[in-house]
């Protein structure tokens, strides 16, 4: 372990101007561009073959070392938020003057997964033994599940594992299942005409759309408790009361326990479109934007990743690092009760049995392509809600930088102990193997494209 532990260290410095270079330059799903040459050029650097526009996306790609098996796959992201540009290290909410921002720590994300793979490459050098290592770029995962897309297209396919981590306000292996997802555009079109004048002659989209809306909120009560379904009216057809609106869309995003289940209430939720079209003389029409699987837990890696985590020393906090966290949890309106003691809870947690998770992640596309397991550090101060300007302020300060490191360090020894164990990865296999059953059914039908953020609003 000490020649992962020491190449990453070694690469501290790189992966730290990584990590803040993609804090810096903010970009949504599918607009990449900056993010991805500047991780494509690091991984040339440091010996890795680098294969761009996988799956037809181009801020896609993928970084290989080593030849034979096995072959692990460290899945990184780097995609950003809209709306949640914040100037970094402050307990204010201050715009650092662009658009998006990392509220959700994806600067850090596809930064650990990097000192991962350069971890197990510089394990592959020394010791010369079979085993491939794969750093995949993967676009996109806010509201675009660029994996989704990867895995449809076959990008997985030749792996026999797969690794991920994320930052959080804990340290664990997250053990929860997450939620399959399906989002879907709806647009109506109607007729124009004066509102006052002449409204018999006009054909309301707006009113479809609000129709909708009433429609799904009674749905809600006859689907199962653990799913969800939520909206967003993206077009309400002009600012003109005295205007019949033409046209409106509203975006769906419908979650369910499984992609099946997901996709049930799709259909209902396509009627109820159907529905309010024809009470309103409208025409309804919608575009499949993308969808995500549930997440296939591994027992097998997660239990061997929490062995991990136990062996490798986790960074402490600097007093001066609790303070700027209790400021955060000071914008929060948390008070400093004992609990809140540390509120920068580096502690690994213990390992749990399977829950529920109400989230949705694209990861879970590749879980049901090959064994994979993920785990959490701490990176933002207890109770700092995700997606939220005081995740991105606390994404580029030293402690989250510090943790990014420990968990590089954690992925990499995981990946190989995989190249090391045969009898632990045909274990992980097996059980892979049960639990998908006849196997992986993309949720995206193949004529579906990525669609980047930016699209969505025009």
């Amino acid at each position: 372990m000490e020649t992962i532990l020491s190449a990453i260290e070694e690469k501290r410095a790189v992966l730290n101007a990584t990590a803040d270079f993609l804090w810096d330059h903010p970009e949504t799903a599918f607009t990449e561009f900056e993010s991805a040459k500047y991780l494509c050029e690091v991984l040339r650097k440091e010996g890795f073959t680098v294969e761009e526009n996988i799956a037809g996306i181009q801020t896609a790609f993928t970084g290989t070392f080593g030849s034979g098996k096995p072959v692990i796959g460290i899945l990184g992201e780097y995609d950003a938020l809209s709306g949640l540009s914040q100037v970094e290290g402050i307990a204010e909410q201050k715009s650092a003057g662009g658009e998006a921002g990392h509220g959700c720590g994806h600067n850090l994300l596809g930064t650990g997964s990097l000192g991962a793979a350069i971890g197990v490459k510089a394990w592959l050098e020394k010791t010369g033994k079979p085993g491939t290592v794969i750093y995949f770029g993967c676009p996109g995962e806010e509201g675009g599940s660029g994996k989704a897309f990867m895995a449809r297209d076959g990008v997985f396919d030749g792996l026999d594992a797969a690794f991920c981590w994320h930052p959080d306000e804990v340290t664990k292996v997250r053990t929860n299942k997450s939620l399959a997802n399906y989002q879907i555009l709806y647009k109506f079109d109607g007729i124009a005409s004066h509102a006052g004048g002449s409204p018999e002659l006009g054909r309301s989209a707006l009113d479809a759309v609000e129709l909708m809306n009433v429609g799904v909120q009674f749905l809600r009560e006859h689907i199962p408790s653990s799913c969800r379904i939520h909206y967003a009216i993206t077009d309400t057809g002009g600012f003109s009361p005295n205007v019949v609106q033409p046209h409106a869309e509203v975006l769906y995003l419908i979650r369910g326990v499984t992609n099946k289940i997901a996709a049930e209430i799709y259909e209902r939720v396509n009627d109820i479109a159907q529905g309010a079209a024809l009470m309103t003389g409208t025409r309804e029409s919608h575009k499949f934007i993308k969808a995500c699987s549930n997440i296939v837990p591994n027992t097998a890696i997660q239990q061997m990743l929490q062995e991990k985590m136990e062996a490798i020393p986790a960074p402490q906090p600097t007093e001066e690092q609790i303070a700027y966290a209790r400021e955060i949890t000071a914008t929060l309106g948390i008070s400093p009760k004992a609990d809140m003691e540390h509120p920068l809870w580096w502690e690994i947690g213990a390992y749990s049995a399977e829950g529920q998770s109400f989230g949705s992640t694209d990861v879970g596309d590749t879980s049901w392509v090959c064994p994979t397991a993920q785990i959490y550090t701490t990176c933002v101060a207890r109770g700092t809600p995700g997606h939220s300007w005081q995740w991105t302020a606390q994404c580029k300060t030293d402690f989250a930088r510090d943790m990014t490191i420990y968990a590089a360090k954690v992925l990499a020894a995981g990946a190989v102990e995989l190249m090391e164990n045969p009898e632990l990865l045909e274990k992980a296999k097996a059980e892979h193997k049960t639990r998908v059953g006849e196997g992986y059914v993309p949720p995206i039908p193949k004529d579906v494209k990525p669609t980047a953020m930016d699209a969505l609003r025009k």
